[in-house]
């Protein structure tokens, strides 16, 4: 069925549905014969449909020249026109919303910390006909520039173009150190105090680089890794310390890591990002919802978290408390 009217450059046959729906299998699958199965097509009719789109348009959409498929720039900001016309047209056909189109909230690590569960929940209860999908992809801006999701759970200052972002809250660091080591039997840290070891750092999505030290006293060493597993194997297996925010210990426990509050290191932001377009239709209510919930969270994201490793430092506070008590002081001085 005909869109009606054609789009683009070339004349002739106009874009039909089946071109949006080759493009958007396309777009979440990264690959054409995955997409093909999707679709239940063969793989040479997916990549001549998705051709003749780019051929119609005038524009690349699709990069190839990857092993894995990705969307150009162009493709990036046609995804959201394609998938918000797609949807219109099956919710005009099908009134009882049997057909689901679901948001993606992407997020590198630690997702919405300790909110994580109430906003999975709470977006459950009040939106079944739209799926709320989270997904972990390692890239700093978790796929959103790729369009690879809708928005994003980001931490940390995003200088990507094209971004929209608003801060939810704001997150204290910690120190991420080895559970046998000399540092986690100490009951807090200090930024000085893993600069004179190797520093272990998420050069892909995290947020800690040198800079987070004092000109002149930064880590004696660095040692770079691509997502959180590594990061965390690295930490356990003695290699170095890192620094992380406070949700990391309640998200990402390890028995060979042992998480210790951060003094003197400033807080992180949390970030709701989406791109600077037209986009899924629930994207106002998510951010509503993830606005609510926090603000009736009344407890900050460091609370909940687990406690020191018991057989390591039995008489210590739990990280919980010693965060807390770091901010009174802190307000005290």
């Amino acid at each position: 069925m005909s869109t009606g009217q054609g789009v683009g450059r070339s004349a002739g046959r106009g874009v039909e549905l089946r071109h949006l729906r080759a493009f958007l299998a396309v777009a979440d699958e990264s690959s054409v014969t995955r997409a093909a199965a999707r679709l239940r097509l063969t793989q040479p009719a997916v990549s001549r449909t998705l051709a003749a789109l780019e051929r119609h348009l005038g524009i690349r959409l699709v990069d190839r020249s990857t092993h894995h498929l990705a969307l150009t720039p162009e493709g990036v900001v046609f995804r959201d026109k394609a998938a918000a016309a797609v949807a219109a047209f099956d919710e005009a056909i099908d009134p009882g919303g049997l057909r689901r189109w679901p948001l993606r909230l992407g997020h590198a690590w630690s997702a919405f910390g300790r909110y994580t569960t109430p906003l999975l929940r709470s977006w459950q209860e009040r939106y079944p006909q739209t799926p709320l999908e989270l997904l972990r992809i390692d890239d700093r801006t978790a796929g959103l520039t790729r369009g690879e999701v809708d928005a994003a759970l980001l931490r940390g200052p995003v200088e990507a173009p094209g971004l929209l972002t608003e801060v939810l809250f704001d997150e204290e660091r910690v120190a991420a150190v080895a559970a046998d080591g000399p540092l986690a039997a100490r009951p807090a840290l200090r930024l000085a105090d893993l600069a004179t070891g190797t520093v272990v750092l998420n050069t892909v999505s995290g947020t800690t680089t040198p800079d987070l030290w004092p000109p002149g006293a930064r880590p004696a060493a660095t040692l770079t890794v691509a997502n959180t597993d590594d990061w965390l194997t690295a930490i356990a297996a003695g290699r170095g310390a890192g620094v992380s925010t406070a949700s990391t210990a309640a998200m990402h426990p390890h028995a060979g890591v042992a998480y210790r509050p951060l003094t003197d290191a400033p807080p992180v932001p949390v970030l709701l990002a989406r791109r600077d377009a037209p986009g899924h239709p629930a994207l106002g209510d998510l951010a509503a919802l993830a606005r609510e919930i926090v603000a009736r969270g009344g407890t900050p994201a460091s609370e909940g978290m687990p406690d020191l490793v018991p057989e390591l430092a039995p008489d210590l506070p739990s990280l919980s408390d010693l965060l807390l008590s770091e901010r009174d002081e802190e307000r005290r001085r």
